[in-house]
This record gives structure tokens, C-alpha cells and sequence, in this order.
């Protein structure tokens, strides 16, 4: 298969999804995680259709973004400190936030850069060997971040056990009750907080994640490997 043709099942089986669930087609964005990909795979995707890309690595992203700036890029790999200033600005939005010394580094940078930062608060599944914040601190994060003017909280983020849909299912319901109770927390004391975009479901469970709210699912091995070939035939 060739990229465009994966790319074209995904987005037909994500569409699908959507529909069964009773959401409007168009209800997930797809992005395209090219973090092992080149120029030539990136540019041969946005033919395709594809123009959210997801980066895990700061140069990797700069590399990126620079080559075709007129694309959403999506930072969705660890924040480390010392290379938020690559990612601040050129990043559409990071997915991985759950430090509030990285929140505040990234307010001072937007700042500097005269822009507002979106971001989402990546969730722990319970994994210890994970980053993100614990659900039941989900709330005084965002609670943090709402004090900054440079930082706009978009959503959650999550990533499921690997391994297990009924496991990916149960994370990603989770991560949808958090949500709800974080936003009708912040409702009950008066204050407007909208947490619209849950970024949850990669290429092996994303479509457990749509019936359950998914507003993007993050596919990368899906749309840029033949390893998922066999699987799309079906």
C-alpha cells in the first residue's frame, strides 16, 4: 500500500467510528505521527491530506516545522526544559504537559514571542514507569496554568497501556471522567474552563478511543510503515 492509500483507510475508518458513535464525521483530527520518517515521507503526506504532524524530539520538530511551516505541528514527545525554546512557538500545540515548572518556562517564552502557548495536560494511567500527572491532580494543574497569560490549556492527554484494548478502553474512559469532573469542578465555582480536545488512541487503539471522545488520535506506524499493511487489507 502506499502512504496515500493507508492514509485514505485510516481516515475512512476513523470517519466510520465517528459515525457509529454517533459524532459527526469530521469529530478527530488524524495526526501524523512522522517522528521516524524524512522531508520526503512529510511532504509526500501532505499530498495525501495530512497537515497535523506530530514530533517527539525538539530538533526533529525545528527540522520540520522550518521545511513546511504552513503545517500544524504537534510536540508529543518529553518536555525537557532546556529545549522548550525550540518547541514554543513552532509547536500548534504540546501534548505533554505535566510539570508546572515546565508550564511556567513556557509562559515566559510565549511572553517573549508576544504569543499565547496551547497546550494539553498529559494524564498518568497509573504506570509508574509514565510521565503525567495523576488524575486527581489534573484539576490544580490546570488550576496553575489558568494564572498564566501565555499558556492556554486546550485538554487532556493520554497514552493507554499497549497491549490490551479492554485496558485501552478503561484508560481512555478514564480519561474522559477526569475531564468531565475537572470542568464541572471549575463550573460549580463559577468559572468557565473549557477542556475540549482529548488527545487519546495511537495506531493500535484508536478506535477504541473514538467512541470514548477522542477529539485527535496520534497515528504514526499506521500511515508511514507497511508493517500495518495486512491489518488495512481487512
Amino acid at each position: 500500500m502506499t502512504l496515500e492509500s493507508r492514509y485514505g483507510t485510516i481516515k475512512g475508518r476513523v470517519e466510520s467510528a465517528c459515525e457509529q458513535a454517533g459524532r459527526p464525521a469530521d469529530a478527530v483530527r488524524i495526526i501524523g505521527v512522522s517522528k521516524t520518517v524524512g522531508l520526503d515521507s512529510v511532504a509526500e503526506a501532505t499530498k495525501a491530506g495530512i497537515h497535523d504532524f506530530g514530533e517527539n524530539r525538539p530538533d526533529e520538530l525545528v527540522r520540520k516545522h522550518d521545511a513546511f511551516p504552513d503545517e500544524r505541528w504537534h510536540f508529543i514527545g518529553n518536555i525537557q526544559s532546556r529545549q522548550l525554546s525550540k518547541v514554543v512557538g513552532r509547536a500548534y500545540l504540546i501534548h505533554s504537559l505535566y510539570q508546572e515548572s515546565h508550564a511556567a518556562k513556557i509562559d515566559r517564552l510565549a511572553a517573549e514571542k508576544g504569543i499565547v502557548q496551547d497546550v494539553l495536560i498529559e494524564v498518568n494511567d497509573g504506570e509508574t514507569n509514565k510521565q503525567g500527572v495523576d488524575p486527581d491532580k489534573v484539576k490544580e494543574m490546570v488550576e496553575f496554568c489558568e494564572g498564566l497569560e501565555h499558556v492556554r490549556v486546550k485538554g487532556l492527554m493520554i497514552m493507554a497501556p499497549i497491549g490490551s484494548a479492554e485496558e485501552a478502553s478503561k484508560t481512555f474512559a478514564m480519561l474522559a471522567r477526569v475531564r468531565d469532573e475537572v470542568v464541572e469542578s471549575f463550573s460549580q465555582q463559577g468559572k468557565d474552563v473549557q477542556l475540549g480536545e482529548l488527545s487519546m488512541g495511537m495506531s493500535d487503539d484508536y478506535l477504541e478511543a473514538i467512541p470514548l471522545g477522542a477529539t485527535m488520535v496520534r497515528i504514526g506506524r499506521a500511515i508511514f510503515s507497511d508493517e500495518y499493511d495486512a491489518i488495512l487489507d481487512n
